[in-house]
């Protein structure tokens, strides 16, 4: 193919750009121009406008493959933005779901003391009639083992109400075995200086609702 001499017009039209355009490949050397007649022509090499289009098409094709892979990567982040959502929607469910049991079991507990708490005031009403009738009969002595017993339906008596045992917490709170042992452990060494626990023979109660056990339960 032979060289084109063409005016900057010319050139402009035949590359689909502006004059300034022209003017600017010229200054960078990407056009050569020659002057005929005084006048400065553009001098276009046909083979090389032609691979030069061809770069375009390849480029413009590289342009369109990067859109849709973009596309693509959008459309897979909104799914798994989606995903994300349903999952805390469940999580959000299943912790409410787990406060409403925690309550109801709680209630339950509340109502199983309270009953326990009036059955172990007419066993202590009726020991007491029975101690007091049979005093100035004769001078006998009570037996160690009522004695305990009066005790403890006392101190049940008085803390049923809020008290639960520990070892019903720690089931209820999904410890392992061997940390039940420890926490345990932990709270009978603290029994006798620690208002929050209560010793009842070998058991030993506490009180969640009115106390935090956080420390022993680490």
């Amino acid at each position: 193919m032979s060289m084109k001499k063409v005016s900057v017009s010319e050139a402009a039209e035949f590359f689909g750009v502006s004059k300034e355009a022209i003017h600017n490949r010229i200054r960078r050397g990407s056009l050569e121009v020659a002057v005929v007649d005084g006048i400065k022509m553009v001098v276009i090499n046909p083979a090389k406008v032609t691979k030069s289009v061809r770069k375009t098409v390849v480029s413009s094709k590289a342009s369109s493959n990067d859109e849709r892979y973009y596309k693509l990567l959008q459309e897979q982040n909104e799914k798994l933005q989606a995903k994300v959502d349903m999952l805390e929607g469940e999580t959000r469910s299943l912790r409410d779901q787990k406060e409403l049991m925690l309550i109801e079991e709680r209630k339950k507990i509340e109502a199983i003391y309270k009953e326990k708490d009036e059955q172990l005031k007419n066993i202590l009403s009726t020991l007491s009639s029975q101690f007091m009738l049979t005093q100035p009969v004769q001078e006998k002595s009570v037996p160690d083992e009522s004695v305990e017993t009066v005790e403890v339906l006392v101190a049940e008596s008085q803390e049923a109400s809020t008290l639960i045992s520990l070892k019903k917490y720690l089931k209820s709170s999904d410890f392992s075995a061997k940390k039940r042992v420890k926490i345990k452990a932990r709270c009978i060494k603290k029994a006798l200086k620690d208002e929050r626990i209560v010793m009842v023979g070998t058991k030993v109660y506490i009180d969640p609702y009115k106390y935090d056990y956080s420390d022993l339960v680490r």
